[in-house]
């Protein structure tokens, strides 16, 4: 696949304020801070469309990229952000779960984990409601240029064990180099097609 073009299509704090229309939209779910933005930025090859900051908790709406007028890429709130308040987390998790139960045209879940770290509780917990809402279960592994390529089976040997996840589900991905991103936009191709 090649992207053509993409655009920041829609800012959403409210349900009724989703884009309207049927494209395929894939969401992108993961901890705070994990690299969904750049994930976006790289994959799509424009610098700044998602915005990016070093501070966790930064995408606190659900953003809706259009790709080639086909499908929607959808950037949502990460999640584990210690320093949220209380009514914030509330309200951020109120918008992903009704986001993810209710949304006809979400078609694929990415689970966005850092290849760094062993996921955490929260990631199981996500990884395992995708399962059971009837997704695939791809994993994207962020970060793989700070570990190092030969570290890179280990990495995904780690996060298919915390996740009991089938290795073959893991890609690989650095926003940097780029390294993984020919095969989620084959991946992507699929589902969109």
């Amino acid at each position: 696949m090649k992207i053509t073009s993409s655009e920041l299509e829609n800012v959403s704090g409210l349900s009724s304020q989703y884009p309207k229309g049927d494209f395929i939209e894939i969401a992108l779910s993961g901890r705070s801070n994990v690299g969904k933005s750049s994930f976006v930025n790289s994959l799509l090859q424009r610098k700044n469309m998602a915005r990016t900051s070093s501070k966790p908790g930064k995408t606190r709406t659900i953003n809706f990229y259009k790709v080639n007028n086909n499908f929607r890429l959808v950037d949502l709130p990460g999640y584990g952000y210690a320093k949220a308040s209380k009514t914030d987390m509330e309200k951020w998790a109120s918008l992903i779960n009704n986001y993810l139960e209710n949304r006809e045209q979400l078609k694929e879940i990415f689970l966005i984990v850092d290849a760094r770290h062993e996921p955490s509780q929260q990631d199981l917990e996500m990884y395992e409601w995708i399962k059971h809402a009837g997704f695939t279960g791809y994993i994207i592994a962020t970060k793989i240029d700070k570990i190092g390529k030969s570290k890179i089976d280990q990495s995904k040997k780690l996060i298919a064990k915390k996740l009991n996840a089938d290795r073959n589900l893991i890609i690989p991905y650095s926003s940097t180099d780029r390294y993984g991103r020919e095969e989620v936009l084959r991946l992507i191709a699929d589902i969109t097609k």
